[in-house]
């Protein structure tokens, strides 16, 4: 079993985004405030593979799905 544990910052590398604090704060004022009925794979701002990667990762539980998680939690806030 893999216990490794992935920041916000390690996600947005991922997705290829900036992952600075900086930018990960931009990015999360930019786009905070999801509706609730809303998942976070299905958000407008992402492209085909952010989302598919997002989505396969929530829906395998898998190793980014704790990381995936809490974005999810900061956009919908």
């Amino acid at each position: 079993m893999d216990l490794t544990n992935h920041s916000v910052a390690d996600l947005f590398a991922q997705l290829g985004l900036p992952n600075e604090e900086h930018d990960i704060q931009a990015f999360v004022d930019a786009h905070r405030g999801l509706p609730n009925d809303a998942r976070l794979a299905d958000a407008p701002f992402w492209t085909d593979a952010q989302a598919r990667f997002l989505r396969d990762e929530i829906r395998e539980d898998a190793d980014w799905a704790g990381v995936v998680d809490q974005l999810n939690l900061m956009l919908h806030e």
